[in-house]
């Protein structure tokens, strides 16, 4: 277990489960929040034994209302220099790409566990995840526009997993849903009271744990690299991995388990 200030990162039983650790700021966040979660995703794509990884935000009154800012912001903006080393770190790495996951090399599932307000950058964050476990007192909304700022990654990535019209909705008028709606347009896959959304992403999270990862990340993989692709060329591509995974250890040790009636044992090799 490696614990920081502002974000604390578990691992037990195949599942890095990563909470967003300032909650009296409504998990807002910071530079140090930023960098620990690069690093942790560095770190859970290195280790073989994670299998599937838990986001959630410290407390019951929001998921992340986005970047701080007095910490963050206006370092970016350029309005105030770098005064440590996290905030010198973020300038210079441009890790706010990475802290979304993008262009990682890894392919390892990600739950979200949302309670409460789950606004700008925490809303971002949320769009680069899997799977969604909402709170019925969860609200999403990207106000940037608002307030004259440009939304990052949203524009982009938004229109491609809700709806077109109501992505736009969204993104024009900065305007903020609740839970419910937000099941409606395909953001979230569950709705549930609070005190059941850990538990809910956690079965979740052990169900995905459980199967084989190299055919999980892979899966990951083929879907997020295909998307846009002609479906002659993605069926290809497809075809290509699944032909790699047959030809893995897993692959023989999940038939082998399946005739003896047993739980498989994955070798991720």
């Amino acid at each position: 277990m490696s614990v920081g200030q502002h974000l604390i990162v578990e691992k037990k039983d195949g599942i890095a489960i990563l909470t967003l650790n300032r909650a009296s700021k409504l998990n807002a966040m910071s530079p140090e929040m930023v960098c620990g979660l690069v690093d942790a995703w560095d770190e859970i794509g290195d280790d073989d034994d994670v299998r599937v990884a838990l986001v959630t935000g410290a407390g019951d009154r929001a998921f992340s209302v986005g970047g701080d800012f007095d910490r963050l912001t206006p370092i970016l903006n350029g309005s105030k220099a770098p005064e440590d080393e996290w905030q010198a770190r973020v300038l210079k790495e441009d890790l706010l790409p990475k802290m979304n996951m993008r262009h990682f090399p890894h392919h390892k599932p990600v739950i979200c566990a949302i309670k409460g307000f789950c606004l700008a950058g925490g809303f971002e964050f949320v769009l680069s995840t899997d799977i969604r476990v909402a709170s019925d007192t969860a609200v999403f909304g990207i106000p940037e526009v608002q307030l004259g700022l440009m939304p990052g990654t949203t524009p982009t990535v938004l229109p491609r997993q809700v709806p077109y019209a109501k992505a736009m909705e969204l993104i024009l008028t900065g305007d903020l849903i609740d839970a419910q709606q937000a099941l409606e347009i395909g953001l979230v896959n569950y709705v549930l009271p609070v005190g059941r959304v850990m538990e809910k992403a956690m079965e979740i999270a052990a169900r995905i744990a459980r199967n084989g990862p190299l055919a999980v990340q892979k899966s990951k993989e083929i879907a997020l690299h295909t998307r846009g692709m002609r479906v002659e060329d993605a069926y290809e591509v497809e075809w290509q991995a699944a032909t790699e995974i047959l030809a893995t250890d897993d692959v023989k040790e999940g038939v082998q388990a399946f005739r003896e009636k047993r739980e498989p044992n994955f070798k991720n090799r």
